[in-house]
């Protein structure tokens, strides 16, 4: 049995393994390293045409998924102590922290919304603990599940080819990742930087970290004045 589960609950179960199955995650999910479940929630409906939404309280454009049915779609599925994340807009940020400490954990089981959104009662009933990829909107939680996942499955031991790799990436030190450069040594009129082909890797090593502080400081001011506190 897979040390990591991931169960995502869906109207739309075909979406997976999707890119999951794909490159570092499928050779993973391959190998029993991580294992994925997508449960239907229209499954649990219990009328004749598989209804799992309905009108919006007070009025309103879209509809709403309902509280019973997802109940019951969570209860089928929730046999362990694993996070119960619903993808949503309104959630807190994921971050490469919060990734981290669920790829450590036993897994993920994941909500996907649909529609206009799901019944609050649902929310608080069953502990959902709303999380966000970004500020935009989604046509649903699915393509944010897959985020999240793969996020975390590519901390797994075993998945990731060199252990280092992830190191020293974006987020890993609260900095973003420092340029990068490969052969041919010229390219279009522009050449590597002289110090990452001296083979003075102290140099190396300083040039990476100021690289990184300059592009954190350019480009997200946020995560620059938290890595200065």
């Amino acid at each position: 049995m897979a040390n990591w589960r991931a169960t995502v609950l869906t109207l739309f179960p075909e979406m997976f393994p999707g890119p999951l199955g794909m490159s570092l995650a499928g050779k993973g999910l391959a190998s029993g390293i991580w294992s994925l479940e997508a449960a239907n929630i229209r499954a649990q409906a219990v009328d004749k045409h598989g209804t799992v939404d309905d009108t919006p309280a007070g009025g309103g454009p879209g509809l709403i998924m309902k509280a019973d049915v997802l109940a019951r779609a969570i209860d089928a599925v929730a046999t362990d102590d694993r996070p119960r994340l619903l993808m949503s807009p309104r959630g807190t940020p994921l971050t490469q922290a919060r990734v981290a400490a669920l790829a450590k954990g036993s897994g993920v089981l994941v909500v996907c919304g649909r529609y206009e959104g799901i019944d609050e009662r649902v929310i608080a009933a069953r502990q959902l603990e709303e999380v966000s990829i970004g500020d935009y909107v989604l046509s649903g939680g699915e393509i944010a599940a897959m985020a999240l996942i793969d996020a975390c499955v590519r901390l797994l031991p075993g998945v990731m080819g060199k252990e280092a790799s992830g190191a020293e990436e974006s987020f890993a030190n609260g900095l973003l990742e420092y340029p990068q450069y490969t052969r041919p040594a010229a390219f279009e009129g522009r050449t590597i930087p002289e110090v990452l082909t001296g083979g003075d890797h102290a140099k190396v090593k300083a040039w990476r970290l100021a690289e990184a502080e300059r592009l954190t400081r350019e480009r997200r001011p946020d995560l620059w004045q938290a890595y200065l506190a």
